[in-house]
This record gives C-alpha cells, structure tokens and sequence, in this order.
C-alpha cells in the first residue's frame, strides 16, 4: 500500500505542536534510556570513540532506522486513517521481522507496549485500545514504530512530524547513550543531532514510496555488534 495521507506539518496548530513535543522528549516514560542501538559495544571494541565515528555510526543507524522501522511506522500510520486494522498488524509483523537480533526485538516490543500502555492513559481510542489487546494476548508482537504510528494518527499529528520524531528518536538515542560510554561533550552529540536534520527530508521522500517488499536492513557491521552484546559481559544498556 504506497497511497501517502497528505498533510503539511500542522505547525499553526499549538495543541498538536505540544503532543509533537510530548511523544518525541527523551523523558517521555517508554524506556529509550536503557537502550544503545549497538553503540555500547561499538564504544567497547573501540569502533566508536570519537565524534567524527559517533557520527558515522548514527548516521548508519538512522538510515537503517528509515527504510525499516519507519516505513512500518508510515504504514501504521495509513492504515490507520483508512480504517484498515488488518494493515496495521501487518506493518506490526513486518517491523519485528526486520530485527535479526533478540536484543532489538525485546527493545523495539518493550517500548512498543510501553506507548500503547500510555496511550490508554493519555486519551481515548478504540484502535489503539484494541491493538494492545492483541498484544497481551499474543496476537501481534507490538513493535514500538507501529505504536508510533497509532497514536500520531490518532492524535492528528501529520505522517512527516511522525516520521521526523521517529528519526530525532533514533538518533537522540545513540547520542544520549554516547555521553555515557563514548568520549564526546554535550556540543559534539548536539552538533550531530543538529545535522541528523539536514538529510530528513530525502529519507521521508524515500521512504514514504517503500513498500514492505522494500524494507531493508543491510548494516552487518550492526548486526554482528549487536549479537557480540548479547553474548558480552558488558550491560550498562539493553541492547
């Protein structure tokens, strides 16, 4: 389904201007502060230490993150405005099958539930309710891109902000985790972030036309340090 919802970025609007600022704060409670996307054995095999290979890595991460994880968010996002529930469950299903590792199932499921559990509390809705019923009952894995998408749509937030805030997630990710194993200042992980904006829009461009079929991951080099953590010793994160 490659149909996009039209819609500009409602930045007019200060109500969905807060919640835009609400689900995409680090202190949002879905756990993103026990998580590295890899960089802690990164830093330890002394692949990252520094700010120009911090960058490197976050930029790696982030496109891996765009083609994956935030064309199910898009998705979710669609199927949602169209009413079609069957097509959130299955960007769910094809958003776990793009994790190759335990750690970032467990991470993205964790913090998938998380958001849904909040959402319940935060305001009322029917898809979303339903969605985190079939989560407990182990319908669907409820992956954290597909709740993203869920509550966005829910709460009038256009698909770009939802794509932007799943990117500025990704990235204040590794950054926030890099000032606790990495050899960098708060200007350098601020520096990258900053940057991390400027190819945005041709990640939104290209991704907002992928189909599932087109979903791919292909960052070894991730991958292998990712099941390195599973087997290591080292566990200041969760991943």
């Amino acid at each position: 389904m490659r149909t996009r919802i039209k819609s500009a970025l409602m930045t007019d609007d200060a109500t969905t201007v807060m919640r835009l600022l609400e689900f995409t704060d680090s202190a949002f409670p879905v756990g993103t502060f026990s998580f590295s996307n890899g960089l802690e054995t990164a830093a330890e095999e002394g692949l990252v230490h520094d700010a120009a290979t911090l960058e490197q890595y976050t930029q790696d991460i982030v496109r891996q993150a765009a083609f994956t994880d935030g064309v199910a968010a898009l998705h979710a996002f669609r199927s949602y405005n169209l009413g079609y529930y069957e097509g959130i469950l299955n960007a769910d299903r094809q958003a776990v099958l793009c994790k190759m590792n335990a750690e970032a199932r467990l991470m993205t499921r964790r913090m998938g539930k998380k958001l849904a559990e909040l959402s319940k509390h935060i305001f009322p809705d029917e898809t979303a309710a339903r969605w985190l019923g079939d989560i407990a009952g182990g319908r669907t894995p409820g992956t954290y891109p597909v709740a993203q998408g869920i509550v966005f749509a829910a709460c009038g937030i256009s698909e770009k902000e939802l794509f932007c805030s799943h990117q500025y997630g990704v990235v204040n990710m590794v950054v926030s985790a890099a000032l606790r194993c990495v050899r960098v200042s708060h200007y350098d992980t601020q520096r990258i972030l900053f940057r991390a904006a400027e190819k945005l829009g041709e990640l939104y461009d290209t991704a907002g036309d992928m189909d599932f079929d087109d979903m791919y991951t292909f960052v070894p080099q991730i991958d292998i340090l990712a099941s390195l953590h599973e087997k290591g010793t080292k566990r200041m994160f969760m991943n």
